[in-house]
């Protein structure tokens, strides 16, 4: 079955593999680190939240609504100027990095805030009521 597998094609494939995990993890790393705290402030700033503020909510919703909505395909050409400001150039595995971390981030906001909506208000409350400021709650 394998045997047609000439070692330049056993290379591209080994390249491949390698350039998609080079791609995969980095846009995740760089997608947590704008996510993440994307997330904590639409929680922090949400109805209900630590400091409520209607206006941070409403432009971090809109945002991550507006960049969950736009299909790859349009959001790659449309980052490709940023891109080749960050990158240097607008093809290849390294360039590919900024779009799917302006794509993923959004994604992950969305995630940490629903998880974060989970933890027991009582919890909060506790630790509120103890004294902790609002960073060591977060």
């Amino acid at each position: 079955m394998f045997s047609n597998f000439t070692p330049e094609v056993v290379r591209m494939i080994g390249v491949g593999i390698f350039e998609t995990l080079y791609m995969t993890l980095f846009s995740t790393l760089f997608g947590y680190v704008i996510g993440l705290p994307w997330g904590i402030g639409l929680l922090v700033t949400g109805k209900g939240g630590l400091r409520p503020n209607s206006v941070v909510y409403q432009i971090l919703s809109f945002i991550a609504n507006v960049m969950r909505s736009i299909p790859f395909l349009i959001l790659l050409i449309l980052v490709m100027p940023f891109t080749l400001f960050l990158v240097g150039k607008t093809y290849g595995s390294t360039a590919t990095i900024v779009p799917l971390t302006l794509s993923a981030a959004p994604l992950i906001a969305r995630m940490v805030e629903s998880a974060l909506a989970e933890v027991n208000s009582g919890v909060i409350e506790a630790a509120d009521s103890m004294g902790a400021n609002l960073w060591t709650i977060i």
